[in-house]
């Protein structure tokens, strides 16, 4: 298998840091901003992105992370997910803007999960999606609102997304 670094430690601050300036400006700021990360990398994402926005608009912006193991569609298949903590921030999501953050975008199915999962705990005013890396291939009709890398790679291909919090460095590699 043969392995090529596509992202490092810089460049996935720079991603995160353009994708907080991009959810400030299509959100006026981040007064009723909520940020919900996706287990496991999508949460470590959701709360780097949390504080550069709170840096960058002068205020915190609450952080959370929503499990979706029990809505997936692929149960059946991959019934040994072992489910995370659905952590939401004091005050909720309804009426809030609620930001999904992922650490990578492939059919939609996980997002779809999320979706489900979302409206189980509330009724936000707007769902918006951030993602560190798209890279196409979707079978759903889904789509990033905020998107770090535009990654366009083979079916065969896998991308993994590495990060300080649980694997000791940060980096994005395709393999092949």
């Amino acid at each position: 298998m043969t392995a090529r670094t596509v992202l490092q430690n810089a460049d996935i601050t720079r991603a995160l840091t353009r994708i907080a300036h991009e959810i400030l400006e299509a959100n006026r700021g981040a007064s009723d901003l909520v940020l919900l990360g996706i287990p496991t990398r999508g949460v470590h994402l959701a709360r780097r992105l949390g504080a550069v926005l709170a840096r960058l608009d002068d205020a915190p912006v609450p952080v959370g992370a929503l499990d979706v193991t029990m809505y997936r569609d692929d149960l059946s298949r991959n019934p040994t997910r072992a489910p995370h903590p659905t952590e939401i921030p004091d005050g909720g999501i309804d009426g809030r803007t609620v930001v999904l953050v992922d650490d990578v975008l492939y059919s939609g199915r996980t997002i779809r999960a999320a979706l489900d999962a979302l409206s189980d705990l509330g009724r936000p005013r707007v769902v918006r999606l951030a993602v560190l890396v798209d890279r196409g291939h979707r079978e759903l009709p889904i789509r990033a609102d905020f998107v770090g890398k535009n990654l366009p790679s083979a079916s065969s291909e896998r991308i993994f997304v590495r990060l300080d919090e649980t694997d000791g460095s940060d980096e994005v590699t395709i393999e092949s």
